[in-house]
């Protein structure tokens, strides 16, 4: 697997904890994911991650800190801003952002704009 590959099985991961966040992946969530995915290139390895926390019914909380991890050790890249749009995607899918969904948005776009930023000032 190469380094884009595992970037995108991160994003699965990630879209499965923004889905699981209220406590239930809710069909509209699941469509906006497929919706979103049509014609990507990376399709099988996002759904492959999600899909496979689904089925292990995974601890958002465990997934988040994994795929946060990842990310800060994968360091500053342009697929974040995919990422951030493919969660509010998914997050607006059902019933509107919730607390919870927004809390891990916001969470995973300030963490890493925090570590980017002290990066970039260290040099």
């Amino acid at each position: 697997m190469n380094r884009e590959e595992k970037i995108y099985e991160v994003l699965g991961e990630l879209l499965y904890a923004v889905a699981m966040a209220d406590g239930v992946i809710q069909k509209e969530e699941k469509d906006a994911l497929d919706q979103f995915l049509t014609n990507h290139a990376y399709e099988a390895e996002v759904k492959w991650s999600f899909n496979y926390e689904r089925q292990k019914n995974s601890d958002v909380e465990s997934i988040y800190k994994k795929v946060i991890d990842y990310c800060l050790h994968y360091g500053p890249a342009p697929e974040y801003a995919e990422f951030m749009e493919a969660m509010n995607i998914i997050a607006k899918a059902a019933n509107g952002l919730d607390a919870q969904e927004a809390q891990i948005i916001n969470s995973f776009s300030s963490q890493l704009l925090e570590r980017f930023q002290k990066d970039l000032s260290i040099q």
